[in-house]
Order: C-alpha cells, then structure tokens, then sequence
C-alpha cells in the first residue's frame, strides 16, 4: 500500500499513545479500516520502536530498576495470578518484552550474587518455564506474547514473516521463468553483503531497467528506506547497477524519488515485466510475407 506522507503522519498521530497490545492494534484497525491489519501494525512498530529508543535510557538507571523490581514484588505478592507486571509496563510506557527483561536481570542478579550472562537471560525469555519463580515464569510470559514490537515471540514472527516473502518472490520469479540467483546462492559463490535476488538477465519494470530485487517485509518509512540506502540498497547499486525494492506492507510514496538514479521502490510484485526476449521481438521490424 502506497500512502501520501499526510496519510502516513496521520496514522502516526494516531499511535502517539497507543500501547503494543493486541487491544491497541485492534482499536487502530477500527480507525483506519482501509489499511491493512499489517501495514498498520509495520507502522506502529517502527513508530513504538522510536520512542522506546528515546526513553529506554531512564528504565535502565540502577535506582529506576531497583523501583520497578521492588514495586514488582509487592504487586506480585499482593495479587499473584493478576498481570501485574504488565500492567505496570503499560503504566510506564515501557515495551512489557523490555520490562519482563529488566525484572528477570533484576531476579536472577539478586539469585546468582552477580550479573547473569546473556545466554541463561535470553533462554528463560524464550522459555520462561525455566524461570525457577514460577510466579515470575508466569508473568514473564504474560508479557512475551501479549507484545506485538518486542521480545523472542516477535523475533520468530518477524523472521518467519521475513522468510515467508523471500520465497513468495522466488516463487513470482519462477512463474515468470526468470532466471535468478538467490542470496543464499550468492553468498555460496563469496559475495558478502547482496540483495535477496540477483537476476541472471535483467528486466524492465515501469520503463526502469531491474537487475536485482531486495524483498522488506515492512513498512517503508522515511528513516528505515534512509538507513537501508546507506547501508545496502546504494552498495547493491553500486555493485549491481539499478534495482526494484518491494516493501510488502507499503511505503510513503514520496519515497520512490531515486528511479532516475536506478532504485526504484514497489508495494507488490510488479505484473508489467519486460523481458530481454520480450523487447527483442518487440522491436523486430515485421517480415514481409511469402
């Protein structure tokens, strides 16, 4: 879906204050029930993300800590089945993944006499059945799969998700009998940092000559397509020549301003392909009959 940058700042006023939940993401459908359940939850991701990198710094002061896991206790013990840890996320405007994290660093530091490493932290994320508090457990999970921005559950997702479109495009590719290299393949033959697919003979797509394709699985707002021309769509060019970049759940349309230069931005798999061969007879002058 491609949006005019009006539209996309209205739906970001919009999640302003907005909490990653289930409930929040439903009451954003409501008021946009034109946009898709995925863009808008791309958006907001990206937009919740940005806040929580400007505010993450304060949650993690040693004082803060020590007044989230103390007030954590005391809810716990006074109400121990209620979602008390995420409800205390919530409160403070803090992702409850990121939160769940912080009481559990929290917990196993005053179990362990030290800090715990990265490896046992990240493994009771993941399995929270782990945790030995079961009371903890309980409400470490709570908060792992009711966050839709943060957390080992949407890790999976994502990746999951990621996967999924690369191979919607192989298969795209296939039904048009494109011949491909895909980044697995690439990498195999000693290239390091490449684009999901390298045509093996380019195509024409919008009068725009496509040698390579990079499959997002996102929304692409101004600083995400910033950061990716930085760090890979300008390095594919530069190595590959011009190329089509598919944000599968849409882009701010006044994004797609570098086709002159040879990247060119598409919300889907593009249906107007002209091939080599295709052009060739095009251009063939007719023969004269017999």
């Amino acid at each position: 879906m491609r949006l005019s940058r009006a539209e996309y700042k209205e739906i970001v006023r919009w999640t302003e204050h907005l909490r990653p939940t289930r409930q929040c993401m439903k009451m954003l459908k409501e008021r946009f029930p034109n946009h898709s359940q995925s863009t808008l939850l791309s958006i907001f991701s990206l937009e919740y993300q940005k806040r929580i990198k400007r505010t993450i710094s304060r949650h993690h002061a040693p004082d803060t800590i020590e007044s989230h896991y103390q007030r954590y206790l005391n809810e716990a013990k006074a109400h121990p089945t209620a979602p008390v840890l995420l409800e205390l996320a919530n409160e403070v405007d803090l992702s409850p993944a990121l939160m769940a994290r912080i009481i559990l660093d929290r917990f196993l530091q005053g179990l362990e006499g030290g800090m715990p490493s990265k490896t046992v932290l990240n493994g009771m994320l993941k399995e929270p059945s782990l945790i030995p508090d079961q009371v903890l457990a309980n409400h470490v999970y709570q908060c792992t799969i009711n966050d839709c921005c943060y957390g080992p559950l949407v890790d999976c997702i994502k990746h999951a998700i990621g996967q999924e479109h690369e191979v919607l495009l192989r298969d795209k590719l296939k039904e048009r009998n494109l011949s491909f290299l895909d980044e697995n393949q690439l990498r195999a033959m000693g290239y390091d940092k490449t684009p999901d697919i390298i045509l093996e003979v380019p195509i024409a797509v919008e009068g725009h000559i496509v040698h390579w394709i990079e499959s997002k699985a996102s929304f692409g707002d101004d600083h995400s397509h910033r950061t990716y021309l930085n760090e890979q769509f300008w390095s594919y060019w530069n190595r590959f020549g011009p190329g089509l970049v598919i944000y599968w759940y849409g882009f701010i349309g006044e994004l797609d301003c570098q086709r002159d230069r040879g990247i060119l931005l598409k919300d889907c798999f593009p249906t107007d392909i002209v091939t080599l061969c295709h052009a060739a007879q095009q251009d063939r002058p007719p023969q004269e009959p017999e």
